[in-house]
């Protein structure tokens, strides 16, 4: 016969097993810290990993027992604890009762600190290979993930600041394998594209084995031998990624790179006005300044025969007076329709609404299609529209006769 039992029985099971044995209970553990969190309450939790594996773990009161306060990323530590199994959630973690700090990083951040010191020595740091950023650019390439917070954030920011400007989009994986190749061809392939003047690459937040791909050194040097001027924008604040020494700036966020790279077009606006504003009051100055040397002059007895034509040049000056607030009302006016028109072109160039007018893209493992010899039988085909995604098997493919 079966035996059913309930979750929380099933869980309490667990505990007591876990409890009754004695390998489970004091015992150490050596590896790398990282998912550091120091809580308010006194409570510290973090994960203990190696090169295959890694643990939750967890030190309440930590300063009652005189752990570290200054854990971070990457450090080596051997902890002495025992194994805790939390019945509300049926999950396991280290209850660690002491940890020591060894004297030397994490095998990665080890390795890090090494081509740190490699790079900058040959100089890939040096502000003298920093490009500047362009004051008004109109075509801007992005690196990033294609369904990640960050290219909705670009996007977003972008539309607020200056609705003309076009974006151009690389999608690429940003964490785990073959991102370090994926952003490099993003990279490469942006820089060819003649129009784009400025490259931003990066992602959103996440802990520090998601934004590894940023320390690596072959992604390091592709923002250095960047052509065109690039940014780092990966949203972390703690420390610099290795893309953020060799971009030519670096920013905190995604966000921040486009408050970075773009002007306010409403700002833009507000200081036109303000030299129009600038520009009427040194005129009327000047004109005050005239009238009342015509004023002095008018009374003077020797050229008081001169009072017809000094009355009609101070008409003229009027007349010009006018003229200038003209100029400078169309100038702001063209200017807001320059920009109206722009909005419009970046609108249609967008490529969600690219999606939503009923055109798709089609991935086969992340990468584009480049033609229907780059399928295979039994091929699984992503297929993004407006509104989601559909994933097919390929059956059978149908060649098109050429038409002459």
């Amino acid at each position: 016969m079966e035996k059913i039992y309930s979750v929380s029985e099933f869980n309490q099971m667990v505990k007591s097993y876990i409890d009754d044995i004695d390998d489970f209970q004091e015992f150490f553990i050596e590896g790398e810290i990282s998912n550091i969190t120091y809580y308010k309450s006194g409570h510290l939790y973090f994960s203990i990993k190696d090169t295959r594996a890694q643990i939750k773990c967890a030190a309440f009161n930590y300063k009652l027992k005189k752990i570290p306060e200054d854990l971070k990323e990457g450090d080596l530590i051997k902890l002495f604890g025992d194994v805790g199994f939390y019945e509300a959630r049926g999950e396991f973690q280290v209850l660690a009762r002491f940890i020591e700090k060894r004297n030397t990083l994490g095998d990665l951040f080890a390795k890090l600190e090494k081509i740190k010191e490699k790079m900058a020595s040959a100089g890939y740091f040096n502000e003298e290979y920093k490009k500047k950023l362009p004051t008004f650019p109109k075509n801007i390439g992005v690196v990033t993930a294609l369904t990640g917070a960050a290219l909705q954030d670009i996007i977003k920011t972008t539309r607020k600041r200056c609705k003309a400007i076009n974006i151009y989009i690389y999608p690429a994986k940003v964490q785990g394998e073959g991102a370090k190749e994926e952003i490099i061809k993003g990279i490469e392939t942006l820089n060819k594209i003649e129009e784009i003047e400025l490259i931003i690459a990066g992602r959103g937040g996440g802990s520090i084995e998601d934004l590894w791909a940023f320390n690596e050194e072959e992604v390091a040097m592709a923002f250095f031998n960047s052509q065109k001027p690039i940014i780092s924008a990966v949203g972390h604040e703690i420390d610099f990624l290795l893309t953020d020494l060799t971009a030519d700036a670096r920013a905190a966020t995604p966000t921040q790179a486009i408050e970075m790279a773009i002007p306010d077009n409403i700002s833009l606006i507000d200081e036109l006005e303000n030299k129009e504003r600038y520009i009427v009051k040194l005129l009327k100055s000047s004109l005050n300044e005239m009238q009342s040397k015509l004023l002095l002059r008018t009374e003077n007895y020797y050229i008081k025969k001169f009072l017809n034509i000094f009355n009609d040049n101070r008409e003229k000056i009027i007349e010009k007076e006018e003229k200038i607030k003209k100029v400078i009302n169309n100038l702001v006016e063209n200017k807001k329709i320059n920009l109206e028109s722009k909005i419009e072109k970046v609108l249609v160039l967008n490529p969600i609404n690219t999606l939503k007018r009923g055109y798709t893209v089609s991935l086969i493992e992340n990468k584009k299609i480049e033609s229907i010899d780059s399928i295979e039988l039994e091929d699984r085909m992503v297929t993004i529209l407006n509104g989601g995604k559909i994933i097919s098997i390929v059956k059978e493919k149908i060649y098109e006769k050429n038409s002459d």
